[in-house]
């Protein structure tokens, strides 16, 4: 998937006013997923992804690339992406949720799969219930 098509379908199935607008969702929960996934992990999902998407995740790794990824949980994550995204957390959530569903399409080889396996239990309602589905999130 090129760049501009993952950021006109982020924009669409996230109902955003603009292409920046879609940008900034993309930059605000890949930097964040990047903090919480283990750096090998985050490297192997950018790798998947156009460049410059999958810079987003790479930012966020650490140089040294032996990083473990924080340990936040839902309302951290929710947070951290609302205060980069300039939105609300409601908002902010759902637009992580479409940027999963199309990291997902985007990679190959069950790679939301292991990210979803690296997420607590409270994060992994947003790796599987994409733009359209239900998510119930118990925190």
């Amino acid at each position: 998937m090129q760049h501009d098509h993952f950021i006109g379908l982020v924009q669409d199935r996230a109902r955003l006013p603009s292409r920046g607008a879609a940008e900034g969702a993309t930059r605000a929960t890949l930097e964040t997923l990047g903090e919480r996934i283990p750096d090998h992990l985050a490297m192997h999902v950018a790798a998947q992804l156009p460049t410059e998407i999958g810079e987003h995740l790479r930012r966020a790794a650490s140089s040294s690339g032996e990083g473990t990824g924080e340990h936040f949980g839902f309302d951290e994550f929710a947070h951290r992406v609302a205060a980069r995204e300039h939105t609300d957390e409601p908002n902010a959530i759902y637009h992580s949720r479409v940027v999963f569903e199309l990291v997902d399409q985007a990679t190959t080889g069950a790679v939301m799969d292991r990210v979803r396996d690296a997420l607590p239990d409270d994060l992994r309602p947003l790796v599987d219930s994409g733009s359209t589905g239900d998510m119930r999130h118990e925190g």
